[in-house]
């Protein structure tokens, strides 16, 4: 278990002449823990109309003269128009290189030694953002606005109506998250709906959230407080729309931003599970789990490998680990034998969907095969159709879909026998032509995976007798043993 980390802090700022300086200086409360190896302060001007620039060269003057600690590293940033809290933000994260990130506000209304009370649960609970609240018993909290606080409240029900959780404070300006989580989400707002929008972002993606009681001295709007009434109703609207949406994972070779609407249709995931159930082992090796749809639902097994090679899907399948014993998460390159577990070999090795994204399919399931026992089976999910191949397999980087016949002849190359090829999910056809080839579209529509997922129930029992292609084959492979000359 790591005994330190790295901490990067924004601090969007606009219009603070008079506390900005004050409010950094309280970082350096900072250094003095063991706790922090590096820190890194990213201060980002919103294009004040008051002295706080000159402020902060003033500030930074003094710093450079008298620096606190080798661990602080110092950058400033200008906005030439002012853009919002959220913009800031996203500009400050631009900047960060550390295990984690916080955004500390220009202001005097926290203090940054709350912030050592987040950092042990990101080294002992695997913690994935810690969010600071004012509303669990800090040491104080400045009494004011009745009807503000109601307001905060009844957001944050929402907010965790919308989510499925217990968060107490939504609205806090201390959130700190692991840094490669938060870069991986695409971020949209400019103000101050940046909160509900990471809040239920990081729930979607699965995220442990923690919280922690901190101290606050909130300030009156005479004493210079910005948030008003109408950013209230302006994070009502961001609450509704971030509920409906799923852009949480920004765009990367993986196709992560659309295979995570898939994940929209739990009931489908559910019937392929069903399908394949039957031919599962004992000892299974997943290829290419996911975010663990898939795994969740095959488990128990007494020994059961999930695998991806997508950093972030593994991030979300290690979580899993520690209430199941039997699970073990690695990093699997269906294209590179080196990559398998070592020592290993399995009854099943359970492939859906994955080796249409090689370029060598009869490699790929060579070496399938070289971690199965003999008499093993692979369990192999292609998409059927070369004539269905469109827009939406581009996209996914399908280099094929496959006919019944070429998916066999690759299955023999690699030296399987095949048991049994099955037909899945003939309404779908439908859909993946209007999507992929009429329209043609680049993604799938939110109603349309809510549609699947209302309608897998009728698809299931309608599969039989559909005078449709299916949709996708799956090969269920058996390793028959090498014959000795």
């Amino acid at each position: 278990m790591a005994t330190s980390t790295t901490l990067s802090i924004i601090v969007p700022v606009y219009n603070e002449q008079y506390l900005v300086q004050a409010s950094l200086n309280r970082l350096q409360v900072l250094g003095e823990s063991p706790l922090l190896s590096r820190i890194k302060v990213i201060v980002v001007d919103d294009h004040s109309t008051d002295q706080t620039e000159a402020s902060l060269k003033q500030f930074r003057k003094s710093w450079e003269a008298n620096p606190w600690s080798p661990k602080f590293e110092w950058i400033f940033l200008h906005h030439e128009q002012n853009q919002g809290k959220g913009a800031a933000i996203r500009t400050g994260l631009e900047y960060v290189d550390t295990e984690l990130v916080v955004i500390h506000d220009a202001d005097l209304e926290y203090h940054p030694r709350d912030l050592l009370k987040m950092i042990p649960l990101f080294l002992e609970e695997d913690a994935d953002a810690v969010f600071g609240s004012r509303f669990l018993a800090g040491e104080f909290k400045r009494v004011l606005f009745f009807r503000h606080a109601l307001g905060n409240s009844f957001l944050t029900f929402l907010c965790d109506l919308v989510c499925d959780l217990n968060i107490t404070d939504m609205e806090t300006c201390y959130k700190m998250v692991r840094t490669s989580l938060l870069k991986s989400i695409p971020l949209e707002s400019c103000d101050f709906r940046i909160e509900p929008e990471i809040t239920i972002k990081l729930a979607k993606r699965g995220a442990r959230i923690f919280e922690v009681p901190i101290s606050y001295s909130g300030r009156t709007y005479q004493e210079g407080k910005k948030i008003n009434w109408k950013d209230g109703l302006l994070a009502l609207g961001a609450i509704l729309k971030y509920a409906v949406s799923d852009q949480i994972y920004t765009a990367d070779k993986y196709g992560s931003e659309i295979l995570a609407r898939l994940n929209r249709a739990p009931r489908f995931t559910r019937w392929m599970a069903d399908t394949v159930r039957p031919y599962i082992g004992e000892r299974v090796l997943e290829i290419g789990a996911g975010i663990g749809n898939m795994t969740l639902n095959l488990t128990p097994q007494p020994v059961y490998w999930a695998t991806d090679v997508n950093p972030l899907y593994l991030d979300s399948l290690r979580k899993f680990c520690s209430t199941r014993p039997y699970l073990h998460v690695a990093f699997t390159d269906v294209t590179d034998p080196s990559s398998f577990p070592k020592g290993q070999q399995f009854d099943t090795v359970i492939c859906l969907n994955v080796i249409e994204h090689v370029k060598d399919d009869v490699a790929a399931l060579q070496n399938i095969r070289n971690v199965l026992e003999d008499k093993g089976r692979a369990i192999v999910l292609v998409p059927q159709g070369p004539n269905l191949y469109g827009s939406l397999d581009r996209v996914l980087g399908h280099y094929r879909r496959y006919t019944k016949e070429q998916l066999i002849s690759v299955g023999i190359k690699a030296g399987f026998q095949v048991q049994e090829v099955l037909e899945f999910n003939r309404a779908g056809v439908i859909g993946w032509w209007l999507n992929g080839q009429v329209l043609p579209r680049k993604t799938f529509g939110y109603g349309q995976i809510k549609m699947l997922n209302l309608l897998v129930p009728l698809f299931r029992r309608m599969e039989s007798w559909l005078l449709l292609p299916p949709l996708s084959l799956i090969a269920i492979f058996e390793k028959v043993p090498d014959r000795k000359e």
